[in-house]
């Protein structure tokens, strides 16, 4: 079983899950979810989270099936 089969993520538990960028960016490099971004219908499938950077609370959006790639993002604080 390699890293992303065993990288099973659920969108609506990464609400203030830790994560590593594994190529930091401006001393950004730990970071939190903030936000799980929710669908304006109901029924649609959650597809974006908001991630804040420890170092200087910078916030991004991001895909949270990216969260599942190991070669972009590790989970936890690494």
């Amino acid at each position: 079983m390699n890293s992303k089969e065993k990288n099973l993520l659920s969108p609506k538990k990464l609400l203030l899950t830790k994560w590593t960028a594994v190529k930091p960016s401006h001393k950004r490099k730990h970071f939190l979810v903030s936000k799980v971004i929710l669908p304006e219908l109901p029924e649609q499938a959650i597809e974006f989270v908001e991630l804040e950077a420890v170092f200087d609370q910078h916030v991004r959006v991001i895909p949270w099936r990216e969260l599942k790639d190991s070669e972009i993002w590790l989970q936890g604080w690494v």
